[in-house]
């Protein structure tokens, strides 16, 4: 299991090197499994990140010690999860965008009413949802509800511009697996 001495580093290197990694959840309808397959960072200086201009009571747990999760609701419709980086105080983290499905996929499907594996994960609001990931995961520390193993295999990584910004969208903050069908856009 990645521990918080993974998350105390470079967000830009956490978000390239949780490529490949395992997001694991545990809850009562099972366990459900994805490899990481996409992130984005999110920089203190960043205008894109919701740290650019300060602390708030939405944004504090990105301020908090590494390797805790950001849960938030966004454009009204879903939640996003992403991992805190970065020592205390800096405001930094790393959006999970995309999962390839591992185990638990009947219970994914279940959750996203969607039968193609690859309508599960494709999206950092639909794999909350596959996972079962809500609001009460915010500023849990991973090894809880949540853990991430390790990845079993180093990944070919391509950087390009995020998705979904109007600020800062130009930085080549966002990372996927080469040649992966399960990342969100191509």
């Amino acid at each position: 299991m990645l521990q918080e001495e993974f998350f105390n580093r470079s967000t830009i290197q956490v978000a390239k090197d949780m490529l490949g990694c395992y997001i694991v959840s545990e809850s009562k309808e099972g366990r459900t499994v994805g490899k990481i397959v996409e992130t984005e960072a999110y920089l203190s200086d960043d205008p894109g990140s919701h740290t650019f201009k300060g602390k708030t009571k939405r944004n504090e747990v990105m301020f908090g010690p590494p390797g805790r999760a950001y849960v938030y609701f966004i454009y009204g419709a879903h939640h996003c999860i992403n991992i805190v980086t970065q020592k205390a105080g800096m405001g930094e983290a790393v959006l999970i965008r995309a999962l390839e499905p591992i185990s638990g996929i009947d219970i994914m499907k279940k959750r996203r009413g969607k039968e193609d594996i690859y309508e599960l994960c494709s999206g950092p609001g639909k794999l909350v949802v596959a996972l079962g990931i809500d609001k009460t995961f915010n500023g849990l520390e991973l090894n809880k509800r949540i853990k991430m193993l390790e990845q079993q295999e180093k990944p070919t990584i391509v950087a390009t511009t995020r998705v979904g910004l109007s600020n800062g969208k130009d930085l080549p903050y966002r990372f996927y697996i080469r040649d992966n069908p399960f990342i969100s856009r191509k």
